[in-house]
Formats: structure tokens, sequence, C-alpha cells
């Protein structure tokens, strides 16, 4: 894997991840959340150490919104903190 193979992947991960905040309905409460920039990249680690990218993004395809992420995301504690805040 070539470090550009490497960024793309990352990219595409942090991408799911921003999506899967929209979806269930935490984008804004990530942002304002106290230190906002350490809890995001906590769960950009997660979301980059995950192994279900493909599920995930089929996932987010096609669900139009939803009250909880699937079983695997590795960020669903996080967006249920994240939830219980608004």
């Amino acid at each position: 894997m070539s470090f550009l193979d490497y960024l793309m992947g990352v990219d595409a991960r942090i991408a799911l991840m921003g999506r899967m905040m929209q979806k269930t309905g935490v984008d804004r409460q990530l942002r304002v959340v106290a230190d906002h920039v350490a809890v995001t990249n906590r769960a950009v680690d997660r979301c980059r150490s995950c192994g279900h990218q493909d599920e995930c993004a089929a996932w987010l395809d096609e669900t139009e919104h939803a009250d909880h992420p699937p079983p695997y995301c590795r960020n669903g504690d996080l967006i249920a903190r994240l939830q219980s805040l608004r």
C-alpha cells in the first residue's frame, strides 16, 4: 500500500464518520462538546481502525436518518452520549 492509498483510505473513513454523525443527528453536538478537537480526533481514530468500511458505506447510502448507528459502529457510545445532549 502506498502512502497515497493510505491517505485516500483515511479520508474515506473520515467522510464516513461525518456522514454517520449527520445521519444520527449529532454533527452539531460534536462541534460544540467540550474539548471537541480531542473528541473528534479519538472518533476519527476509532473509525479509521474499523473493519466495516464497505458495510458502513452501504448502510449510510440506504439510511436517510437513524436513531442509532449500526451495531458494529465503533463510535456508537459517543453518538449515544452526543444524542443525550440534544
